[in-house]
């Protein structure tokens, strides 16, 4: 008689092979703790997405370029040749340090970006997307300024204080100011939105948004809202006209002193 000996069940699961309905549930993976890896990437995540915003800021700094200069023709010219957005690309980084309080080294940036470029910026000072400074030598921008997007600013500009205060100090531009060659823009003042102030101009009183200011000085003499960048030949000359002015009085004085002569001969 042939008796087959069978094995006992090794395990709970080949015990259960033959009736999958018997075989028990398996309890659900325990949740992952705060040193697992997976929590160390979506902490990162906020940090990659900053990162990535500051990347499309100086992509935009560089697009603005062939916006605003007719004379931009490739982009190596650009990224080799203008020291504005070497600039700005260096002021970023500077800026970047600065307000992590990283002592000397932020202000050493700033000081080598003004050895290469001729352009000072203060790493404290905070600039906007799209901001293009052309030609750029003797710019001045101080440690309290603030840039708004799209400012286009010439050489010799100065975005100074007035003195030795502390705190704001240094003037605040809205989005899409033009600042003209050799402008001073001096003082803890606000500057509006479209606003284009003349080249040689001194101001020192904020100005509401779309306006023009020229002079020293600076007093405004436009108030409409234009989106295009500065014109030079197109301001208004108002010292020709206080000049003018002045001309025709003396020649209408001269008229009545004439007049008061030949009455005088008369009697």
């Amino acid at each position: 008689m042939l008796q087959i000996f069978t094995s006992p069940p090794t395990s709970k699961t080949s015990a259960y092979q033959g009736e999958p309905s018997l075989r028990p549930e398996e309890p659900p993976p325990a949740p992952r703790s705060q040193a697992q890896p997976g929590n160390e990437i979506l902490e990162a995540l906020p940090r990659l997405s900053k990162c990535d915003s500051i990347w499309q800021t100086v992509l935009e700094d560089f697009r603005i370029i062939f916006e605003r200069d007719p004379a931009a023709r490739n982009w190596l010219e650009v990224l080799l040749c203008y020291p504005g957005f070497h600039a700005i690309c260096l002021n970023r980084f500077a800026h970047w340090l600065y307000v992590r309080k990283v002592s000397v080294i932020p202000r050493l940036i700033s000081h080598i970006g003004r050895l290469l470029t001729g352009i000072e910026i203060h790493p404290g000072a905070t600039i906007g997307k799209g901001v293009f400074i052309d030609h750029g030598m003797g710019v001045v921008i101080g440690e309290t300024a603030i840039v708004g997007d799209y400012a286009l600013i010439y050489q010799g500009v100065t975005l100074g204080g007035t003195g030795k205060e502390t705190g704001k100090r240094h003037p605040t531009l809205g989005k899409n100011v033009v600042v003209g060659a050799g402008a001073k823009v001096l003082g803890n003042i606000s500057i509006g939105n479209n606003v284009r102030i003349g080249a040689g101009s001194i101001v020192l009183r904020g100005v509401p948004s779309d306006c023009t200011v020229v002079g020293v000085p600076g007093r405004i003499v436009s108030k409409q809202g234009i989106g295009c960048p500065l014109e030079h030949a197109q301001l208004p000359d108002t010292q020709a006209s206080v000049i003018r002015s002045l001309w025709d009085r003396i020649e209408k004085l001269e008229q009545q002193l004439q007049d008061l002569r030949k009455e005088t001969r008369l009697l």
